[in-house]
C-alpha cells in the first residue's frame, strides 16, 4: 500500500506539473452549446455548466491542492517544531504557557476555526493558507514536545551540555533531529488533511475564487446538477478522495518504516 500511495502523489504532482500544458483545453474556454455534456472521446470528463472541460479544470485543480498542502504543511511543520522543541527543551514557565495556547487552539474544531479565519479575513487562497497554518501548527508542537522531553535527558544530550555547548546548538544537532522521523510521517498525513480542508472551505465559497479552478468549487457548483450531470461532482470527488488516500498509504508506510518498534516487531 506504501506504494501505491507514493504512486498516485507521484501521478498527482506530474498531472499538476505538465497535465494543464499538455491538454489541449484551456480550463477557462466555453462552449455553451455543450454545457453539461457527460464524458466523450474528445473531453473525457464532459463539460461543466459553463461548457468548460472537466479534466482540465480537474488537473489544473490538482496544483492548487498541491500547493495548499505543501505550503501548510510547510510552516506548520516548521513553527510546531520550534515551538514544540522550546516548551519541552526549557519546560517551566515556557513550557507551560505554549501548552496552553496549544490547548486553547485544541479545544476549537479546526476546520471551524479556520471558517471563522477566512470568513474574517476574506475569501482568498492566501487567507486559506494563512488560516491553516495558524491551526495547523499545534499538531507538530504537541508531537515535538513530546519527543524531546524524552530525548533531553539522554546521555548524549547531557554530555553535550557537559561540553560547553550551547543551547541552540543542543537544539539544533542533537533534540530536534531526534523528533524529524515522528514530524515526517504528521506532515505526510497532513498533506491529505491540508488538501480536504482546502476543499472544504472552497466548497463553502471560502477558499480559492472563480474563475481559478478548484476541486471544492467544482463540487460547490456541481452539486446544482447532481441528478442531470452527476459528472461534474464524481470527477472532482473521486480527485480529493484518492489523491488524499495516497498521502494517507504513503504516511503509514513512512510510519512504519520510521518507527523502530514497529521494525523490532516486523524483525521478530
Amino acid at each position: 500500500m506504501t506504494r501505491v500511495g507514493a504512486a498516485i502523489v507521484l501521478l498527482a504532482v506530474l498531472a499538476a506539473i505538465i497535465g494543464p500544458v499538455i491538454v489541449p483545453f484551456d480550463p477557462a474556454d466555453q462552449e455553451l452549446a455543450l454545457r453539461l455534456e457527460g464524458p466523450t472521446g474528445q473531453h473525457w470528463f464532459g463539460l461543466d455548466e459553463l461548457g468548460r472541460d472537466i479534466f482540465a479544470r480537474v488537473l489544473s485543480g490538482a496544483r492548487i491542492s498541491l500547493l495548499v498542502g505543501l505550503v501548510v504543511v510547510g510552516v506548520s511543520s516548521l513553527v510546531g517544531t520550534l515551538l514544540g522543541s522550546i516548551a519541552g527543551y526549557f519546560g517551566g514557565l515556557v513550557d507551560e504557557c505554549l501548552s496552553r495556547v496549544m490547548d486553547i487552539l485544541l479545544a476549537f474544531p479546526g476546520l471551524l476555526l479556520a471558517i471563522a479565519m477566512v470568513a474574517v479575513l476574506g475569501p482568498s487562497l492566501t487567507n486559506v493558507i494563512l488560516a491553516l497554518s495558524l491551526i495547523g501548527w499545534v499538531g507538530y508542537a504537541r508531537l515535538v514536545r513530546g519527543q524531546v522531553l524524552r530525548t533531553r535527558e539522554l546521555e548524549f544530550v547531557q554530555a553535550a551540555r557537559a561540553l560547553g555547548a550551547g543551547t541552540p546548538r543542543i537544539l539544533a544537532r542533537h533534540v530536534i533531529p531526534t523528533a524529524l522521523p515522528a514530524v515526517t510521517v504528521q506532515a505526510t498525513l497532513g498533506m491529505g488533511g491540508a488538501i480536504l480542508a482546502e476543499a472544504s472551505l472552497s466548497f463553502l465559497g471560502l477558499g480559492v475564487q472563480p474563475p481559478t479552478p478548484s476541486w471544492g468549487t467544482m463540487l460547490s457548483y456541481g452539486k446544482a446538477h447532481l441528478l442531470e450531470a452527476p459528472h461534474l461532482t464524481i470527477f472532482p470527488g473521486l480527485a480529493i478522495a484518492v489523491l488524499v488516500l495516497g498521502f494517507n498509504f504513503l504516511g503509514d508506510g513512512l510510519r512504519d518504516a520510521l518507527d523502530p518498534q514497529t521494525q523490532s516487531r516486523l524483525k521478530t
